[in-house]
């Protein structure tokens, strides 16, 4: 019976406050006004909702909701696609300029090209920025970067391809540049007997003093047939008394020039077309000479270039080895 009282008084004072009064000795009961039991109220709901705010910042805080999970894959995604990309252009970069390598070292000068030069090669983009779009970003210096690579790959491939088109030209102009070419001995030698005097300082016949001689001598007697070395169109065809007497100049295009000098006579006139093997004049004593002979010389791009080097539709490997060793002896010359 006691126990049931004492429990029915601990709930009852569970729910309603009391204080001691040292007084009166007795129990009183709290009253609180409404004010106070308003602000109890807030305050709890204001700690309930700070400490409600401050688990949700620390569950986002130390674990990603399922859509930062996604983003958070797809740009790790994105990273390593760029990785990617950028080791795919550095590989096709690093092609790209072993064949610009080869074009100017070998197809160009194959074909006695120009090498295109490193400032078209490597040309940027003038005028606006054109990255400015890309500038605002978190990765703005990685994506403008990227495109840069990109649109400067673009750009040299564009050139090389350019650069192939001629050298597609080229190939297809070989043969008939090869026909323009100077490419053997002006008179005939099969034995290289006529072959009197090389390319290179020489003592001078007339001044006996050491002096550069720019061409060949081929001894030959007077009437000797003289034949046009490539395809051409006569440059020059003058009558003279003194230095060279009686000459002839062919233009071959492609850079090329002969001129044959010392004529008897010549048969032919300016802006005439020849062929390789035609009779354009006869070995002379005309000029400047000691004895009957041809001076012939080689011009490539404006400047006199060594004839021994230009006989290869003649010369077995053998005979070339030994016109050289000819050729090379520093003996007199004959004009």
């Amino acid at each position: 019976m006691r126990k049931d009282k004492f429990s029915q008084i601990l709930q009852h004072m569970t729910r309603v406050k009391y204080y001691y009064d040292k007084k009166t000795l007795s129990y009183k009961k709290i009253e609180r006004s409404k004010v106070q039991m308003f602000m109890r109220v807030l305050l709890f709901v204001a700690s309930s909702t700070t400490v409600a705010l401050g688990l949700v910042l620390l569950f986002f805080t130390l674990f990603d909701s399922p859509k930062e999970k996604e983003l958070k894959r797809e740009i790790n995604n994105l990273l390593v696609q760029y990785e990617l990309l950028e080791d795919q252009i550095s590989n096709s970069s690093i092609i790209l300029d072993e064949l610009q390598e080869r074009d100017d070292n070998i197809y160009r000068v194959i074909f006695e090209a120009e090498p295109i030069d490193a400032s078209i090669r490597k040309a940027g983009f003038g005028g606006v920025n054109r990255y400015k779009k890309y500038e605002g970003f978190q990765h703005s210096k990685l994506i403008s970067d990227l495109n840069r690579k990109v649109d400067q790959l673009s750009k040299s491939i564009y050139v090389q391809s350019k650069s192939f088109d001629d050298v597609l030209k080229m190939v297809q102009n070989k043969e008939e540049m090869l026909t323009h070419i100077p490419a053997i001995q002006p008179v005939a030698n099969k034995n290289l007997k006529r072959m009197a005097s090389g390319y290179g300082y020489r003592i001078h016949p007339i001044y006996k003093t050491r002096k550069m001689h720019w061409g060949m001598d081929f001894s030959a007697p007077k009437g000797t047939p003289v034949y046009a070395t490539g395809n051409g169109t006569i440059k020059k065809a003058k009558r003279s008394k003194r230095g060279y007497g009686n000459q002839i100049r062919i233009d071959h295009g492609y850079g090329y020039e002969t001129f044959y000098a010392h004529l008897d006579k010549f048969i032919v006139k300016r802006n005439q077309k020849v062929q390789r093997g035609d009779i354009i004049g006869y070995v002379g004593n005309s000029g400047t000479s000691t004895a009957p002979h041809l001076h012939y010389e080689i011009v490539k791009d404006k400047k006199k270039v060594n004839p021994v080097n230009y006989y290869f539709n003649d010369l077995t490997a053998e005979e070339y080895d030994k016109m050289l060793e000819l050729s090379s002896q520093e003996n007199q010359s004959f004009d």
